[in-house]
């Protein structure tokens, strides 16, 4: 199967955030995603969540630079992993989710805490949080825990 599939960004992110997300902590930044005017009332009722999954394109990745294998962060005293199991940006198709929390929606604007995307990101959706999306039991690699506690 080789159907293409086509997007076409809905708004973009302004943030202040550079190019190197890795160094950041995002659950600090706040970013404000600007959907194109057309698209204003499709956030009527947006405020009544706390918390969006923003769905984006990874668009300064390098065309056809997509891996099988990376070692996550780009560290090589991390585990060499499929990148299906990291957040890697060097994706087959460079598609970036992040879930946010919602701080405020003026008419097309909403101001976000937490997005991992750059100044200038296309964004190709916007979906509300819900409670059943919440996993209560979860397992994760030991290099994501070493991870965590150098990032404490």
């Amino acid at each position: 199967m080789s159907e293409e599939i086509k997007f076409r960004p809905i708004g973009y992110v302004k943030t202040d955030s550079d190019e190197d997300l890795i160094k950041v902590d995002r659950e600090k930044v706040v970013s404000k995603v600007i959907l194109f005017e057309e698209f204003t009332e499709a956030l009527d009722g947006v405020e009544d969540f706390s918390h969006l999954f923003i769905i984006f394109h990874l668009h300064k990745v390098v065309a056809g630079r997509s891996a099988l294998k990376v070692h996550p962060r780009r560290r090589s005293d991390l585990p060499l992993v499929g990148v299906f199991a990291t957040r890697s940006p060097y994706r087959p198709n460079p598609i970036g989710l992040t879930l946010v929390e919602l701080i405020e929606r003026k008419g097309n604007i909403v101001k976000v805490k937490g997005l991992d995307a750059i100044d200038g990101t296309p964004v190709i959706d916007v979906k509300p949080y819900f409670p059943p999306d919440a996993a209560l039991e979860v397992r994760t690699p030991e290099w994501l825990m070493k991870l965590r506690r150098m990032n404490s």
